[in-house]
Order: C-alpha cells, then structure tokens, then sequence
C-alpha cells in the first residue's frame, strides 16, 4: 500500500483541536525544527510523500467576520506557505515526497510552473502539487473578486491551468541543457516557446528552469464532485479523499477508477489515498481513551467557522439544535453532500456536525493497538476501499511516531508495505 501524510502549516490539520492537544508543541507550527522532525520521522518509515493543505485567508463567513475563526483557532486561523518550508525540508530529507498545495484559480501558470519545477531539482525530483481550484469568499475578496467562480467555471479554468503548465514543463527537452567546455549553454532547437493562448491565459514561453528531474510534479487532487472526479481522472498520479466507511470507499473508487479510460488513462495510474485518522494504543481500550480525549477538545464552533468556510455558507443563520437540511453550498460539494448524509443517518443537530467536522472533517477515527490498524488498512485495500492512505495527525509535532515506529513496522512484518525505498524520485515509490 502506499502512505501520504496531511499537514497544515499552521495549528490545526483535519482536527481541528490539535493545537489544544497536551503532546502538541505550543506555536511550534511557527518554527522549521517542528516541520523537520514530522518529516525526517515520515521518511525513517519510508513515505511515500507528505503535503501540505492550504488556503489563502482566514476563515470569514461563520458570522460574516474573522473574528469567530481567529478566537478558537479554526483551521484557518494560521497558514504558513509551504512551498518555503518544502525547500527547507528538502535540504534535511533524502526520498520523501513534498508536496504544497496551489490554487488555478488565483495563481498563474507561469509562476507556478518557476514554482515546482525549482522545488522538483532542489530536491532531486521528489516535488508533488495538491491542485485546488479555491472555493470560499474569503479569498475572493484577497484577490479583488467581487464572489467566487462559479463551480464549473473553477474546474473549465483549472484544466486549461494544467494543460499550460505541463507545456512550459515540457519547454525544455530533457537534454537542452549542455554546459559544454566550449561554452555552449544549452542548445537552444531543444527550448521551445509554448505559444499558448486560450480562454483564461496567453503564455509564450518557455519556461525560464531547465526540465527537472520528474520533467514535473506528481499532481494531486481531492475532488469528489462530479466535475471534480471527471478532472482527477484526467490530471491526477494521487487522489485523496475522505470517506467515513468501506462502502463509501468503494464506491468512490470504483467511480474514479471506472472514468481513467474515456481521458487516455489506465485505472492503475492513478493512486486513490483515503483519509484516516489512527490513535495507536498500547491496548484497545488505551486507545479509545487517547481518541476520546482527542475529540473532547473539539468545539462545536471551531467546527461550524471551518464549516462555514469549506462550504462558502454563513452557518451562524441556522439554529444551531436544528438539522441541517438542504442548505445549497458553493463551495466543497462532495464533502458536504457527505455531512448531509452522516448528519441524516446519525440525525445529528447543526452543533453536532460542527463537532464532528472539528474533531476531522468527517476523517475515520481508527482506534487500537498496532495490528488492529493494520488489520483495517490491509483489509481496506484488500477489500478495494483504496491504494493506500493518508495519514491524518490527532497532535504534531509527534503525532506520527507512534504510527511510524509500531504500525508501519507491523504492515512491514506482513509484507504489505516497503521496507525501503528503491527509488529517488517520488513517482519511483508510486510506481512500487
């Protein structure tokens, strides 16, 4: 199986209660040694890659004001940018992934082409971009929208983004480059303009950046839209996504794997990553504890701020006792269609799915001893739930080490994930 770990560089992750945790390092989401010791411990159990989630503003639609998100500690309260700490990470680490997220719709190809393509030579062709196309308010109004793209608009823009992107990657041939004795730099037949000019961008080119080791990043992708999956099975070498049971799972999966062939592609070129979220125990019942004291820091409100801006609706209007019901979003559709799913089953109030999206935004919780979560990672993909997982952190900056240092030594022990590396470049572990 293959393993991703999620990160925020800031306070939260998909619990939104891991800056209260008591193992969690107070404001050490500030400092580079807090990011090396997640990282370094990834690769000692042989990753395939960790990145980074982002955003480009504080949470503002929960009351139509900052405020609320700022004062708990949402999870947008603080986001550094990662690609800064990806460059720093790559000088400390050997054959990790690294991946940042970037957003197609206030981003502009030829920068983020500069971007990766510095990203994927510092670090030997290890770089991996998270594609978003942005969907809340607030960072419409950073970047002098009056509202948001409409949602199709987003995904139209975005596939236009990654086909420019992946001419300026292809600009120079992998041998342009010569550094010959008698001076010749490069040979310039082999450096082409990319001449693009669409409904969204006109890009000359070249690319200013010799082609890098991957010739370009792995691309990642979370859409769970229709729309969204119809672009992860025509961009993505890694999908990841959220689904609370095995049947979801599947189903998921089986729709994603099932749309590679009408976009040139094979099923098994793309890697579906499903979120979870382990608490690693010394019993079964030392691990319940450990998850029920993750979750009691989980407030509502915390929960409702991230909610709101997930989902680009201001949850403070609805009474916080009542259902949920068919509220109409913009933002994140699949996800919420899924809250609206869990709420109804669970007949959960709006304040119960804010606590529940703060305890992980609807990530499984899997709570036992080494082998119990080995037990249901191997029987997820045997059961073809998924590829692999992405590994979701209760506390940081240790919060991996006992996933590391027990349950990866355990899938090892049967034979269900590598021992070592065999490979330099991050598609080399994708291809294992």
């Amino acid at each position: 199986m293959h393993l991703a770990a999620f990160l925020i560089a800031g306070n939260a992750a998909h619990s939104q209660a891991l800056w209260r945790h008591p193992q969690s390092s107070p404001g050490g989401f500030l400092q580079l040694d807090y990011y090396r010791h997640i990282a370094q411990t990834l690769e000692r159990a042989n990753f395939d890659l960790l990145f980074f989630a982002d955003r480009l503003a504080v949470s503002t639609r929960y009351g139509e004001s900052h405020r609320h998100g700022i004062a708990v500690g949402d999870q947008d309260a603080t986001r550094l940018d990662p690609l800064p700490i990806l460059g720093a990470l790559a000088a400390v680490t050997e054959r990790i992934g690294l991946g940042a997220t970037r957003s197609t719709t206030y981003s502009q190809p030829y920068s983020l082409a500069r971007e990766f393509a510095t990203l994927d030579h510092l670090s030997g062709g290890r770089a991996a971009w998270n594609v978003v196309t942005s969907v809340n308010q607030g960072e419409a109004d950073n970047f002098g929208l009056k509202e948001t793209l409409p949602h199709d608009v987003r995904y139209d823009r975005a596939d236009e983004f990654l086909d420019v992107a992946h001419k300026l990657w292809r600009s120079w041939q992998p041998d342009a480059l010569q550094l010959s004795a008698d001076g010749r730099y490069a040979d310039a037949g082999k450096v082409g303009a990319i001449d693009h000019a669409g409904t969204h961008f006109n890009v000359r080119g070249p690319l200013n950046i010799p082609a890098s080791p991957q010739h370009s990043p792995v691309i990642i992708q979370a859409g769970s839209s229709d729309r969204g999956q119809d672009f992860a099975a025509r961009w993505a070498e890694v999908v990841f996504n959220i689904q609370p049971d095995l049947a979801r799972m599947q189903r998921f999966y089986d729709d994603l794997k099932g749309r590679a062939g009408k976009f040139g592609r094979r099923p098994q070129d793309i890697k579906i990553l499903s979120a979870v979220m382990p608490f690693v125990g010394q019993s079964r019942t030392h691990a319940e504890q450990l998850r029920e004291e993750a979750n009691a820091l989980a407030d509502p409100l915390v929960g409702l701020s991230t909610l709101s801006s997930h989902m680009n609706v201001d949850f403070s209007a609805y009474a916080p006792d009542a259902p949920i019901g068919d509220v109409q979003v913009g933002g994140i559709q699949g996800l919420f269609k899924l809250l609206r799913e869990i709420s109804a089953e669970r007949q959960l109030t709006l304040a119960d799915a804010g606590r529940l999206y703060a305890q992980g935004v609807l990530t499984p919780q899997v709570a036992g001893t080494a082998a119990d979560i080995a037990d249901w990672l191997e029987h997820t993909v045997e059961q073809g739930g998924a590829d692999g997982f992405v590994i979701s952190p209760s506390h940081l900056p240790y919060g991996f080490d006992d996933f590391a240092g027990k349950v990866v030594p355990e899938l090892q022990r049967r034979g269900s994930f590598r021992r070592q590396y065999r490979g330099r470049h991050l598609r080399d572990h994708l291809a294992q």
